[in-house]
């Protein structure tokens, strides 16, 4: 049985702007239809904290949080630092989901264990609607170029390393959207995916982005 843990945006780590609800169902949903059972963690710092022991670690960890509304740390304690620290290094698999690249800004390996963050004051995204999706690279042979209602990511601070699969344009400039990273640890090499859609429930309903995510699981899981 593959196990995932889901951190969901509760608590602090919700704003007014996302409905964490409404995408995180939506996200479980995708993942039980692959065959994993899912966690819905109700708090997000005590989540991290139980990451602290390698026993209760699942086989994949999905972030799709805010960044804090009460402007106090991220995470917020430092057992929940402990245990995202523990996570990045141990070599398990990542799935990062569109507000999770504005969190937890106060722990050093997140950016890299992501591939990139979005930057304040410099990063922004335009008016939420219509998004053209532009395809590139192996991973999305076979998916065409789409369009969704959804936020548009821009400016985003990306690695090097990573391996885009999605952006748009805005302002002539093409803007990564999705992409992969493999990242050395101690144990060799670990898996991320960051997709930077997903603003709302609408956007799991496309089923392009659906079969882009489905693709992530098996590559993650593999």
């Amino acid at each position: 049985m593959t196990t995932a843990l889901l951190l969901s945006g509760t608590g602090r780590y919700s704003d007014p702007w996302h409905p964490f609800a409404e995408t995180s169902a939506a996200a479980k949903g995708l993942l039980e239809d692959h065959g994993i059972t899912v966690e819905t963690a109700d708090d997000v710092d005590a989540a991290l904290e139980r990451l602290q022991e390698p026993s209760a670690w699942p086989d994949l960890l999905v972030v799709n949080v805010g960044l804090p509304r009460d402007g106090g740390a991220s995470p917020g304690t430092d057992a929940a630092s402990s245990g995202l620290e523990a996570w990045v290094q141990g070599g398990r698999p990542l799935l990062a989901l569109h507000s999770s690249s504005t969190s937890f800004t106060d722990s050093e390996s997140w950016e890299k264990a992501l591939g990139g963050r979005w930057v304040r004051d410099v990063s922004m995204h335009p008016e939420y609607g219509p998004a053209h999706i532009q395809l590139e690279g192996s991973f999305p042979v076979g998916v065409p170029d789409f369009t969704v209602d959804d936020e548009r990511y821009s400016w985003l601070r990306t690695s090097p390393d990573v391996v885009v699969h999605a952006r748009h344009e805005h302002e002539s400039h093409l803007h990564p959207l999705m992409w992969s990273l493999e990242r050395p640890v101690e144990t060799g090499v670990a898996r991320s995916f960051y997709d930077a859609l997903g603003h709302d429930a609408a956007s799991y309903s496309s089923p392009e982005h659906r079969e882009l995510l489905r693709r992530a699981l098996d590559w993650l899981l593999a």
